[in-house]
């Protein structure tokens, strides 16, 4: 199966980024209900992580997850990577002082590393908006070491029908919130199109076994808004 966002071109979801970079962390925290932090906490309650480990972070945006691999990697290095060069900009105004965290504007679909590189891969948002969720899943998983660890962070697709009937509620509203937090409009349209659309946890977790993960396990949060998945190489 190849999951692929066919909303907008890779053009398109550039120059939509770059319009929404300056407003990333608020609208985050808006479409999170402002549990995103709780969400990075427990994920990084789930990772045995050595303090010595070499690790990317995919699709880093501003860097919020990079920096809290860095601050629990104080031995190791850290690399962000992102295709939106006003994101890397403002994650180099956050990162600059970190001496082990290092950032480079890829495409998360053709990752520029060696196969096997990596102790630790995450993503935090990012599948639902590459072009082809399943050749990052891929690429992930060749530039993963044996026995490393990956780890996604995304919105999902709650299951319970009273859940699901106020996510799609929330969701009809966040447009309107992100412009009036001083988004625009059609953006966060996107953004809530690339959310409602996304596949749920369990295919998720289908999609990242298809291309070898092993021991693949899923947590859902926020009642199933979003989930965290885990796999090993």
């Amino acid at each position: 199966m190849v999951q692929t966002n066919k909303l907008l071109n890779e053009h398109q979801v550039n120059a939509l980024f770059s319009r929404v970079a300056p407003n990333y962390d608020l609208l985050n925290n808006v479409i999170s209900l402002g549990t995103q932090k709780l969400w990075r906490k427990t994920l990084f309650n789930q990772l045995t992580i050595n303090p010595h480990a070499n690790a990317l972070d995919v699709c880093c945006g501003t860097g919020d997850l990079t920096i809290e691999l860095a601050k629990r990697i104080p031995r190791g290095r850290v690399t962000g990577l992102d295709f939106n060069q006003k994101m890397l900009e403002l994650a180099f105004e956050k990162t600059k002082s970190i001496g082990n965290l290092f950032l480079i504007q890829g495409d998360a679909m053709k990752l520029p590393f060696d196969d096997n590189s990596f102790d630790i891969v995450t993503i935090g948002f990012g599948l639902r908006n590459v072009p082809d969720a399943d050749q990052a899943l891929s690429e992930i998983y060749r530039v993963l070491k044996p026995g490393g660890q990956f780890v996604s962070l995304e919105m999902s697709q709650p299951t319970n029908p009273i859940i699901k009937l106020g996510w799609k509620a929330y969701f009809t509203a966040f447009p309107v919130m992100a412009s009036l937090a001083g988004g625009h409009f059609k953006d966060y349209q996107y953004l809530k199109k690339t959310s409602q659309q996304f596949v749920s946890a369990h295919q998720l977790a289908r999609m990242m076994r298809a291309v070898g993960f092993r021991k693949v396990h899923y947590q859902p949060l926020n009642f199933g808004a979003a989930a965290l998945h885990f796999g090993d190489k």
